[in-house]
């Protein structure tokens, strides 16, 4: 069972262990040379940069490529999210067809989908806080295609277990597989989730012809539903201790970065917001999985559970220092901008191709 290390030593080691090669020939499978390294860029512990960097050192332009596409797209989604903002959590290009519901099947909250591939990969989701994208896929098909629900609902719910959890990366891919930004739905049959699952299950409502499982009702295993809740474990925290002749560095779940401003005197707060915890939940599991990313790698952090404005009234003329992210936009301060793979190519563009083929000519 894979395992997560929270020390900036052991992530380092993991990102010059990746295998360029292997990745490319191997990471649709669930067994496949798969870097395990979501959960560290989604949490801003590493850059895309600081990745590309050690793979070009190690791998020609043309070894690397599908590695280097696979990063770029979750700069992608991070792109959209920059320009669209909170539409990324309704059907962004269009409506989502063939929906029954607004909630979760409750076969899946339960893994008892009776697809073994994708149970598995639930409970595993379940244990670990990580799920393989390809089973993600095979997940948000199941749900929202097969088993016709709206995606957002089933998105916050995986978001919610996902150490790796990126707003932008979840709410858009699970669209892209239900048909809402992308041009048409996403399917798998039994043959395909038997291969990338190296299960070899067979006689189930998925071991059809696509043409078939595009257009059969939902079966009965899947038309069970379950308006869940889901809530932040924050924890009791103290006022910071601010020495106001030093600069306020704020690190969030989207910026654990070590790095930054690294050996420079300030105040160092990862701070934590109910409002944001509230509107967007996560586990247990990841909050525990952030707190550690912090104290472990940044000395003397303090872990603060309080609103932006609570400790940084605007009429103050304290000016706290800040990376730039969509889910962070109403801190006020000193802005600094984020690591990109892609400076150059900052607009709106409308599908990933469009945005791969601007990147291509900086590689």
């Amino acid at each position: 069972m894979i395992h997560f290390p929270t020390d900036i030593k052991s992530i380092v080691e993991r990102v010059h262990a990746v295998d360029a090669n292997a990745y490319a020939k191997t990471r649709n499978f669930l067994n496949g040379a798969v870097t395990y390294l979501s959960p560290y860029i989604a949490r801003g512990v590493i850059s895309l940069p600081f990745i590309q960097k050690i793979i070009a050192e190690k791998y020609t332009k043309f070894a690397s490529e599908k590695l280097i596409q696979e990063l770029a797209w979750r700069e992608y989604y991070q792109r959209v999210w920059q320009h669209k903002g909170n539409a990324i959590f309704t059907d962004l290009k269009q409506a989502q067809q063939q929906v029954l519901h607004h909630q979760l099947p409750t076969a899946i909250l339960n893994a008892a989908t009776d697809i073994e591939g994708i149970d598995a990969a639930i409970h595993h989701l379940y244990n670990t806080g990580y799920m393989h994208n390809h089973a993600r896929m095979y997940t948000a098909m199941l749900s929202c295609n097969i088993g016709q629900a709206h995606f957002l609902q089933p998105a916050r719910w995986m978001y919610y277990h996902l150490l790796d959890g990126d707003l932008a990366s979840n709410m858009l891919s699970w669209q892209w597989v239900a048909g809402s930004f992308s041009s048409k739905k996403y399917y798998a049959n039994q043959e395909n989730i038997n291969k990338y699952t190296n299960t070899a299950q067979s006689g189930t409502y998925l071991d059809l012809s696509y043409e078939t499982i595009a257009t059969q009702a939902p079966p009965s295993s899947l038309l069970n539903t379950t308006a869940f809740t889901l809530s932040t474990p924050l924890p009791s925290t103290v006022s910071p201790q601010i020495k106001n002749h030093l600069p306020t560095f704020i690190y969030n779940g989207y910026n654990i970065d070590p790095e930054w401003h690294k050996g420079e005197a300030g105040n160092r707060i990862l701070l934590l917001e109910p409002s944001v915890y509230h509107s967007h939940p996560v586990s247990q599991k990841v909050l525990d999985f952030m707190v550690q990313l912090a104290t472990h790698n940044i000395p003397e952090i303090q872990v603060v559970v309080a609103e932006f404005e609570e400790l940084f009234p605007v009429s103050s003329a304290y000016k706290p220092v800040f990376k730039e992210h969509p889910l962070f936009n109403h801190y006020q301060g000193i802005k600094e901008e984020r690591d990109w793979l892609f400076p150059q190519v900052s607009e709106y563009c409308p599908s990933f191709f469009n945005y791969w083929k601007k990147c291509e000519s900086y590689r």
